[in-house]
């Protein structure tokens, strides 16, 4: 019994390596393929994009106030880690709404109109060439920045994924680690003493002690 429970010990302790290795090396190369998929995107982020640039164009385009506005500085910087792909994505956002005023996807008019005001009454549309109305151009707008704020959200995203894999990789890792040196160092040998601890116990009596005799 307690050779089995030495070799299971170390077979757990190799398998909790193996595992935490394995996370590891994973985890690495996940972070490093965002960072390097950045990197080859060339973005820098534009001048406006910091705290006060924004908040004057936001003013200047009159976006509501309960809109929350970026604070990273990113002007003239390389967009090459994860969080400055997400702080950036946050300043695309700005962007879109500045060009939309202040309005999303969804509450949009669907087609343009001569005033630029838009309209969802296909009658009331500019048409084209062909007699059909013209999609509103705003709305691409947005299609466009949802599209590449997503990207960089999941890079952002898939980078968070790697630290928690490290995290779990050397966790694993020191749990095999201590597997293997209680297997090694003899703590399963004498098993059988410590689960016979309660059960050879004989309970206590209760009442009176007599007294002791001469």
């Amino acid at each position: 019994m307690r050779k089995v429970l030495e070799i299971g010990g170390l077979v757990a302790a190799v398998v909790l390596i193996a595992f935490g290795v394995g996370a590891l090396v994973l985890s690495v190369n996940g972070r490093n393929t965002v960072t390097n998929s950045l990197k080859a995107e060339q973005i820098v982020g534009t001048p406006d994009m910091t705290k006060a640039g924004i908040a004057a164009e936001a003013r200047a385009a009159h976006l509501p106030s309960s809109i929350k506005l970026p604070t990273a500085d990113l002007a003239g910087k390389p967009i090459d880690s994860a969080q400055r792909a997400r702080d950036f994505a946050t300043y695309m956002r700005i962007h879109a709404l500045e060009a939309t005023g202040g309005l999303t996807y969804a509450q949009m008019p669907q087609y343009a109109t001569a005033d630029g005001k838009g309209t969802n009454d296909p009658a009331a549309a500019t048409k084209a060439a062909n007699g059909q109305p013209v999609s509103n151009p705003a709305r691409q707008v947005w299609i466009n920045e949802t599209a590449l704020s997503t990207a960089l959200n999941t890079s952002y995203l898939a980078d968070q994924v790697g630290i928690f894999g490290i995290v779990v990789g050397v966790a694993l890792l020191l749990s095999g680690i201590g597997f293997g040196i209680l297997a090694v160092g003899g703590a399963l040998r004498g098993p059988e003493p410590a689960l016979k601890l309660f059960a050879g116990r004989k309970p206590k009596a209760v009442g009176h002690t007599p007294a002791p005799t001469v």
